[in-house]
């Protein structure tokens, strides 16, 4: 953080109502009218690796209009005033092409590697799971290695859809390939459901994740699946990526593909919050898709989400 000049706040939600004022993420600053930036919001509407419901290209905004609900001056779970305390702004959204996966890639990885260059991290709205690889290549150029914990009710670690090696179901098979995340502190959470093969859970374990079942946390409870975390990931760089359908679709239906038997939102937001503390470098939040949700409870989750993300990097040893 630059010592010397204070940050830019959000907009005063005491002043200007949540309901008006600007449409950035929580109605913080944008990007170019700040001096420097701690910790940037970059929205990546991008669903072109749907293999199911398509829309999470509308995601990014629509978390963004559900922020505006959110009090953001003080959280007492963390104890933080994380925007009196670090510059944090709105990046606005990467230009991606819709209708070729491998060059919106590259776009998406030059935009997270440019702006990366001039904020100390980003938390990304996406937005399909497809994004999870250029961002992981972007930050593995400023911090190495990472230990990725992956927050989802599928694996995305099949090997291709119909052919196709880009896809939201496989983003994590090439991030493996491409050695973008450290095997001896990564994990899956929230898994469950059916699969396509026997095999996959094997193939899985192969590429050095571990797994936390949905049922292993029915059986043992959040503080067992918060220690299972912190101590496969202990000192390492984290990179959390958030795939809304972790969520019950209770909890968020607005996604492309639901599987009922999941977290509930308490349960998620209380296992991010034990992570406080850890070396927090880089999250995704992604899979919203507005057409589908009600109410705007699954935009407002991950509006959530990604507030709690901003707080934990505000609690990074050394901060």
């Amino acid at each position: 953080m630059n010592d010397k000049t204070p940050p830019v706040e959000p907009v005063n939600g005491t002043i200007m109502p949540r309901f008006a004022g600007p449409s950035t993420f929580c109605r913080l600053p944008e990007l170019r009218d700040v001096p420097y930036c701690d910790i940037a919001i970059l929205g990546i509407p991008f669903d072109s690796g749907t293999s199911y419901r398509p829309g999470a290209r509308f995601g990014p905004q629509a978390i963004r209009q559900a922020s505006r609900h959110l009090r953001t001056n003080f959280h007492p779970a963390y104890d933080t005033e994380p925007f009196k305390s670090f510059q944090v702004a709105d990046a606005g959204d990467v230009g991606c092409n819709p209708f070729n996966i491998e060059e919106a890639i590259s776009q998406i990885e030059a935009a997270a590697t440019e702006l990366l260059d001039q904020a100390g991290a980003i938390v990304s709205l996406g937005g399909d799971h497809t994004i999870a690889v250029p961002l992981l290549r972007a930050i593995n150029k400023k911090v190495g290695q990472v230990a990725l914990v992956h927050f989802d009710a599928h694996l995305d670690t099949w090997d291709t859809y119909f052919g196709a090696p880009y896809t939201h179901g496989t983003p994590f098979r090439r991030a493996a390939e491409e050695n973008l995340f450290n095997d001896q502190a990564s994990m899956h959470v929230g898994i469950r459901g059916p699969l396509y093969s026997r095999e996959d859970l094997n193939n899985d374990e192969e590429l050095g994740f571990k797994v936390v079942h949905c049922d292993e946390l029915q059986s043992h409870g959040v503080e067992h699946v918060i220690k299972r975390i912190r101590d496969r990931v202990d000192s390492n760089p984290l990179y959390l990526s958030i795939d809304i359908d972790v969520l019950d679709p209770a909890h968020a239906p607005g996604t492309g593909t639901p599987e009922i038997a999941g977290l509930s939102s308490r349960e998620l937001v209380t296992i991010i919050r034990g992570l406080q503390g850890l070396n927090l470098v880089g999250a995704d939040i992604v899979e919203v898709a507005p057409a589908y949700d009600h109410a705007e409870i699954t935009s407002l989750a991950a509006a959530t989400i990604a507030f709690e993300m901003v707080n934990l990097m505000a609690c990074n040893p050394g901060d």
